[in-house]
């Protein structure tokens, strides 16, 4: 269990935080091991009909921690662990709701497209630059962000690394409701603990009725195999100096 997850159980509803606030929330392999254990856990854990994601601090999330991607991208490190996370997030088959008070990048992002109910601070920020960092969209967010919002909008949220707010993303229909940031958490909260006391057997049903889990993960699957190339590739390597040494990446050297 990573130091920077916390859980806590109470009225049917296990709280998952991401807990490592002075890095905005940026989730390590072992941050990715423990959110995986616990939302498995949480699966056959009939004490649990509910998970809830909140974080600590000011971010939700800052997605994956880049010191990390560079040492895995330079053969330093293992596998990233975030694949497992992200293939535990698409079976699940018990309800999950987030509560995003803030900036949410990548990850914290395209994990909220597998969550049923989302809240959402106004002014949070959310975005999926993967292509800013000469990557791919991960989590079947190459099909769930394009279903959502239209394939312009999520092309330029890849693309372009273009961000939405909030209350953006609400209107969209990626959050079930923009609140003031003070609100968000005790609201998502709420909303989960009503959850839990709906009939079990009707709420999980309903979910499976609604999602096709296999498309989901063939897509995960597909959308893994590419971005583990274009980690290891000349372009990746040049986003992550660049971001290390606080300077703009220079791709034109660089052909397709």
């Amino acid at each position: 269990m990573s130091e920077h997850i916390r859980l806590a159980e109470e009225d049917g509803v296990l709280e998952i935080t991401f807990a490592r606030p002075d890095k905005k929330n940026a989730l390590t392999n072992a941050m990715y091991d423990a959110a995986r254990e616990a939302l498995e856990s949480a699966q056959t854990n009939k004490a649990a009909r509910v998970v809830l994601f909140t974080a600590e601090g000011s971010a939700f999330t800052a997605g994956n921690d880049l010191a990390e991607f560079a040492s895995v991208a330079n053969g330093r490190a293992g596998e990233l662990k975030a694949h497992r996370f992200i293939e535990v997030l698409a079976r699940a088959e018990k309800p999950i709701v987030a509560a995003v008070h803030g900036l949410a990048v990548g990850v914290g992002t395209t994990m909220l497209l597998h969550c049923d109910l989302v809240y959402v601070a106004e002014t949070a920020k959310l975005s999926t630059p993967f292509v800013n960092l000469g990557l791919v969209p991960e989590a079947a967010s190459s099909m769930l962000l394009p279903a959502h919002i239209g394939h312009v909008r999520a092309f330029a949220m890849f693309a372009l690394g273009e961000s939405l707010s909030g209350a953006e993303a609400a209107a969209l229909g990626l959050a079930n409701k923009a609140l003031p940031q003070d609100e968000v958490v005790a609201t998502a909260r709420a909303a989960a603990r009503t959850l839990a006391q709906k009939p079990a057997r009707s709420v999980v049903s309903t979910k499976r009725l609604m999602r096709n889990a296999a498309m989901l993960l063939t897509r995960i699957g597909e959308e893994s195999l590419i971005f583990e190339k274009c980690l290891k590739s000349d372009e990746a390597q040049e986003a992550l100096r660049a971001f290390a040494e606080r300077r703009q990446p220079d791709f034109s050297r660089f052909t397709s």
